[in-house]
């Protein structure tokens, strides 16, 4: 379908300007739905006629697709190539492999592990998004056995990995309304596997040789009312898999071809660690929905976390905290004061260097828009002033005898303005690094 503009779009809409949508205008809304910024859906008065012509239209060019009983982990819904030309909206899913053939020992300690895994990073909690579990004997019901334990025991959506359809089927049936995932149907077995995802709540993976079988299979499962889809792409080397994954991302994007407007799905299961990583790295940073991992390994686990983060944090806004006096142990009034920037990951290894070297102090974070030391003090955000404002504003004084404030060794600039500001104050200048924030604090702190 070609794209509508806004002023197209705004022709079927009813030209109320009701603002129920939450635009104050139709035209407004229109030039949403133009963007894919809105649905269709928010329009309460939209016609029959507006639903049939727009309906298409307005839906997101790669679809979205939830999973778990509450349906909080989401994929898709992407509009852009890039990620600095909007956001990436939704992270890829990270999924750890178990085969219906390994021991019960390891079953156990790997489902457990995945239970209880969680990465700590700038004030966030990450954890392993689902399990999956491949069939690898010639048992069904060993095949069915480990989907029920792993569901019971984790409560993480599942990837049900079998070429045998009767498998999937009776492995569907088993956790029923956990917003699981079933892969892979092929063009022979699409329509049953379709009709179990339907009656159990699950999504469905498609696989093909290749790209014009995969739209097929996909074109025929939406004309039959079916949408949860992904695709599984057969692709066996980097290259290859970059270049299907961009080549769906583009038709989805720029030719609106909804055949291949759909998230994806990529098991891991090469030999070579390294080539793993390469693997799932290139998921995260070109257009991967879900990817598998061969195994739990939490050294393979805690660099593609800290990629994802990295990849999906919208460029143009910074992962930031709430401005405040952060205590760093059990401070006193008269433990010292450090200060230093909202952008996260400074704050998060600043007060972690402070917590490390065993002092109990005070931490001072103003308003820096999320931005780094340097950048917030090159954007005028970081002063010797606006300290000092924040400082009277939060009534650190009185809470603290010192009136000692240390401030960060690349900004020493600023300790004459601060002083000026702050009457009865004394600036200390600290390390450039926080690295070197544990032995300035032994050296210079602690024997004050």
């Amino acid at each position: 379908m070609k794209k509508l503009t806004g002023l197209q779009i705004q022709k079927y809409l009813p030209k109320t300007n009701c603002k129920e949508c939450g635009s104050n205008t139709c035209l407004a809304f229109a030039m949403k739905l133009a963007a894919k910024k809105a649905d269709l859906a928010d329009c309460p008065y939209a016609s029959d006629e507006a639903k049939a012509v727009l309906g298409a239209a307005s839906e997101p060019p790669v679809k979205g697709v939830a999973f778990g009983t509450d349906r909080s982990l989401k994929i898709g819904e992407e509009t852009v190539f890039y990620r600095h030309e909007k956001t990436f909206v939704h992270q890829s899913l990270i999924a750890v492999n178990i085969n219906d053939t390994d021991s019960s020992e390891k079953i156990e300690s790997t489902l457990q592990a995945i239970k209880d895994y969680q990465l700590i990073r700038v004030g966030e909690t990450l954890t392993i998004d689902m399990v999956a579990i491949t069939q690898k004997s010639d048992s069904v019901a060993q095949f069915v056995t480990l989907a029920k334990k792993a569901w019971s025991m984790t409560q993480k959506p599942i990837v049900l990995h079998s070429q045998n359809p009767e498998a999937l089927i009776k492995a569907a049936e088993a956790v029923k309304d956990s917003g699981s995932l079933i892969a892979a149907a092929t063009a022979e077995t699409a329509d049953m596997l379709m009709k179990t995802a339907r009656e159990n709540n699950h999504a469905l993976a498609v696989t093909a040789a290749d790209l014009d079988s995969m739209v097929k299979i996909t074109s025929q499962l939406k004309e039959n009312g079916f949408n949860e889809i992904l695709l599984q792409f057969q692709t066996h080397s980097l290259s290859e898999q970059f270049q299907t994954n961009s080549i769906a991302r583009k038709s989805a994007l720029t030719d609106n071809f909804k055949p291949l407007g759909y998230p994806t799905l990529r098991f891991i299961e090469g030999d070579d660690y390294l080539e793993n990583i390469i693997m799932a790295v290139n998921e995260i940073s070109k257009f991967g929905g879900i990817f598998v991992l061969p195994e739990f390994d939490p050294a393979q686990i805690v660099p593609l976390m800290t990629a994802r983060m990295n990849i999906f944090t919208d460029p143009q806004k910074p992962i930031q905290v709430e401005p405040g006096v952060y205590p760093v142990g059990e401070p006193n009034a008269n433990s010292p004061v450090f200060v230093t920037t909202n952008f996260s990951l400074t704050y998060f290894i600043i007060s972690g260097e402070i917590e490390n070297s065993g002092l109990s102090a005070w931490l001072v974070v103003p308003e820096c828009e999320g931005m780094s030391v340097l950048t917030s003090w090159a954007a005028g955000k970081f002063s010797g002033s606006s300290i000092a404002g924040f400082i009277k504003e939060s009534d650190l004084e009185s809470k603290v005898n010192t009136r000692e404030i240390i401030i960060p060794g690349y900004v020493s600039q600023i300790s004459g303005e601060l002083e000026e500001n702050l009457p009865g104050w004394k600036a200390i200048v600290g390390p450039q690094e926080s690295a070197d924030l544990e032995s300035f604090i032994t050296n210079v702190v602690s024997p004050r």
